[in-house]
């Protein structure tokens, strides 16, 4: 939710082949539960809370966990936001529950294995693992609460509204005046000051100040140790006994700091990710899966963005954005040719290669022995021009594949829309 929504408070964002299209993955997204169990270490005021996976799995946290509580939240657990106006396929409306004690067993039924469809899923949805049940709490002021990055200030800045509960696009667009945005020196680090303005902001109505102001500096700790690039509170919210509380988190953590952070990355959920976009980062591969029907395989990150915008121009769509690096081996064109033709979507595909470091004869290689291994059912558009380009275009032809050759960027784009109707 806020890399759309502090994105635009910060003026930060991307736009792909005149699509707006989400950031490449760097960074890892885990789960609510997991989540709050990691801010309750720093010291940060959570609801009382577990997770289960199954019915039996929930029976027993009632036993052992909640034996007093007349009611509980039930959350469905899954990577994406929207939850609470969510359906679910098998027609349940809403991922979040509030019901008798008594009744939690039957929700959650209804909710594990199943899948839940809310605004940012996709119509495909996300399948959900995983229930969060928590005590329910009596909220009496709801604001939002988030530590980001940004490019302006070259540091974390913080992002709070004195109202909360729901997204932060319609907040900004509603009560602009309310958004107060707090700039950390990241060398000097959070002051009392800073954790001062950030909680007057917030507009407290009964809550201690003084422990609010130390809740907001163990955020940013949590935020800084942790290698954070996102900490969403949603909603921030003070309860009837004057305690402060995020009700609701979501947290995102830089991969580039996996190897540190080796307890936190043991907790991603692969299955909640795009599986290309697993495989590709297994195979070592720069990849983001797109709506489009022509797939790419380029090599280098600015060549793939103007082969994209290229074939925006001629009227078609990207399928994906694949970068092979400039080292890439002949498995690793392999691998990125099995992910390309295992998307339903795509009707054709192109592969540009300018070769400096990359070599073509060591793509067109992979090519051939990627046909080997998998079905090709669409025409593929190569275009390969420098370092060994003639062993690779000498590879190509003796391969007996059927190709269609392009002589530039510009050609291989217009070929491959055509290839889409049969033209070419």
């Amino acid at each position: 939710m806020v890399r759309g929504l502090v994105n635009k408070l910060v003026s930060r964002s991307l736009n792909v082949a005149g699509k707006w299209q989400q950031q490449q993955l760097r960074r890892l997204n885990i789960h609510e539960y997991q989540g709050a169990e990691l801010m309750s270490k720093y010291g940060i005021n959570v609801p009382k809370g577990v997770a289960a996976g199954s019915v039996e799995e929930v029976r027993k946290a009632i036993q052992d966990v909640f034996p007093k509580e007349n009611e509980l939240v039930v959350k469905s657990q899954i990577l994406a936001g929207g939850r609470g106006l969510g359906t679910f396929k098998s027609g349940l409306k809403g991922g979040v529950h509030i019901v008798k004690t008594d009744q939690v067993e039957e929700i959650a039924g209804k909710m594990l294995g199943q899948i839940l469809v809310t605004k940012q899923t996709g119509p495909q949805g996300k399948v959900v693992s995983k229930v969060y049940l928590c005590e329910k709490m009596s909220l009496v002021n709801e604001m939002y609460f988030a530590i980001t990055l940004d490019r302006t200030s070259a540091g974390p800045i913080i992002v709070a509204c004195s109202k909360g509960g729901t997204s932060i696009e319609d907040l900004a667009e509603k009560f602009p005046d309310m958004i107060v945005k707090v700039p950390i020196d990241v060398f000097q680090g959070i002051t009392d000051e800073d954790a001062a303005k950030v909680v007057d902001g917030l507009a407290l109505k009964g809550a201690d100040r003084n422990a609010s102001i130390e809740q907001v500096k163990k955020l940013y700790k949590l935020f800084c140790e942790c290698d954070c690039t996102l900490l969403e509170i949603n909603p921030l919210a003070e309860t009837s006994d004057n305690q402060l509380i995020a009700a609701d988190a979501k947290l995102n953590f830089d991969d580039n700091a996996a190897f540190r952070q080796k307890h936190i990355f043991a907790l991603r959920d692969p299955t909640q990710e795009d599986p290309r976009e697993v495989a590709a980062a297994k195979a070592d591969l720069n990849y983001i899966g797109l709506d489009g029907e022509i797939g790419c395989m380029v090599n280098g990150a600015g060549l793939a963005m103007a082969t994209m915008d290229i074939i925006k121009l001629h009227g078609g769509t990207p399928a994906n954005f694949l970068d092979v690096g400039g080292n890439a081996s002949e498995n690793q064109v392999v691998e990125a040719f099995k992910i390309l033709t295992a998307d339903d979507k795509v009707k054709a595909i192109l592969v540009n290669i300018f070769g400096g470091i990359m070599k073509c004869d060591v793509i067109a290689s992979g090519i051939v022995n990627a046909a080997k291994e998998v079905s090709l059912k669409v025409p593929v558009v190569v275009r390969l021009e420098g370092t060994n380009v003639d062993q690779g275009k000498r590879i190509l032809k003796e391969s007996g594949m059927a190709l269609i050759t392009a002589d530039d960027l510009d050609d291989a784009a217009e070929k491959a829309v055509n290839a889409l109707s049969g033209a070419c």
